[in-house]
């Protein structure tokens, strides 16, 4: 498999895990890491895809969609898990389930400096709001890690994230 067909099947196994577990809501902030993802839930008639401002949006979003009866994920890259830290007390205190799928920036091969700090401190914040987290750097760990995630978030009204490596998504360059 080349390194384009790899990226695409994790890509669009972050889809197909979403689809298994019958998540009916993806919210996200446009990030080129989920375009996949999102592309595809757009196509789909069976799940609203929803353009957030900013992402803790989502978390209000995805409790009002579990009190309706209808399972969601939200997107987004891990800049904007500084934006949910306050908002995470709603899932912490109302203990609905909460999964996030989160590109990494900040993180290996950064070429922009003002994501270090957010991304060098995204797993820990998460865990400090009592998110948990695991991390999928290579392929073929994005599908189950994600499973394990979803499930554990929807069977377990658990707050749950996974991380996806920037060397899992390709190193980014400054283009002038």
């Amino acid at each position: 498999m080349s390194s384009q067909e790899a990226e695409q099947s994790w890509q669009e196994d972050v889809f197909r895990v979403l689809k298994a577990h019958d998540v009916k809501h993806v919210v996200f902030v446009p990030d080129a890491g989920h375009s996949a993802a999102i592309r595809m839930s757009y196509q789909d008639p069976d799940i609203k895809a929803v353009v957030l401002t900013t992402e803790e949006e989502g978390i209000g979003y995805l409790a009002g969609a579990w009190l309706g009866g209808e399972r969601g994920a939200l997107l987004m890259q891990s800049s904007g898990v500084g934006n949910c830290i306050n908002t995470l007390a709603l899932q912490n205190c109302a203990g609905f389930p909460l999964l996030m799928v989160v590109t990494m920036r900040g993180d290996w091969a950064e070429f922009n400096a003002w994501q270090n700090p957010m991304g060098q401190a995204t797993e820990a914040s998460l865990q400090l709001m009592k998110v948990m987290t695991w991390r999928a750097d290579v392929p073929e760990d994005v599908a189950p890690l994600l499973h394990g995630a979803a499930t554990m978030a929807f069977n377990g009204d658990s707050a749950t994230a996974l991380l996806l490596g920037q060397r899992l998504i390709g190193e980014k360059k400054w283009v002038k």
